[in-house]
């Protein structure tokens, strides 16, 4: 029981380390854009961050599914063509983390649950998760590259992770904002949520700064 004590302090702490990082100049830039995506969590974003480094290393979305291992192998005989599992030859923490983040699109946001289910009716459910991740990866690649929130972003629940990531962060970390201009300026930097004024958390309304 000590020791599993000691390591849940351990985790705690490196986990608060994780969150103050996503606030810093190397981080802060990119780690509303990938937020914005279903399924990425503080921990998730940042890890996929730190795989990734500087995007502009990957001129299209493919070189980027190809570094995370999520592209199909092909196998080649004469004329015919079979797409097969993925490579698994990329960034394992990074496949880790689209993977979870897809398992999480799929349960709560509207579009990847639809999508989802579309692929589970030709494919296991497992290959489907895969395929969701690997769209998923190239709507990240889209929006740290052009700088814009995804196409299939919903504002309120864009609205309510940012407010789950301002309750981490200390008054410093969120640059003297309360946690209701935190959530503001970021749904700006986003173009999101203009007429958004409160958000339902918990059934309680929040108010959001205007």
């Amino acid at each position: 029981m000590a020791t599993l004590g000691h390591l849940a302090q351990q985790i705690a702490e490196l986990d608060a380390e994780v969150v103050r990082l996503s606030t810093q100049p190397l981080w802060a830039d990119q780690a509303t854009y990938v937020m914005q995506l279903p399924g990425f969590s503080v921990l998730l974003t940042m890890t996929v961050l730190a795989a990734i480094g500087d995007i502009t290393r990957f001129e299209h979305a493919k070189k980027l599914v190809g570094y995370a291992g999520l592209g199909a192998s092909v196998h080649a005989s004469g004329q015919t063509h079979k797409n097969g599992r993925i490579t698994k030859t990329g960034r394992r923490e990074l496949r880790w983390a689209l993977v979870e983040a897809a398992w999480s699109a799929v349960r709560y946001h509207p579009y990847w649950k639809v999508e989802f289910e579309r692929l589970a009716r030709r494919m296991p459910d497992n290959q489907a998760i895969v395929a969701i991740a690997r769209k998923l990866l190239v709507a990240l690649w889209h929006v740290l590259t052009e700088k814009a929130a995804d196409k299939h972003a919903e504002p309120q629940m864009v609205a309510t992770k940012l407010m789950r990531w301002s309750w981490k962060l200390t008054d410093a970390e969120r640059g003297g904002l309360t946690s209701r201009q935190f959530i503001r300026y970021h749904l700006m930097r986003l173009k999101l949520g203009k007429d958004l004024t409160q958000l339902t958390y918990g059934n309680m309304p929040r108010r959001i700064a205007s």
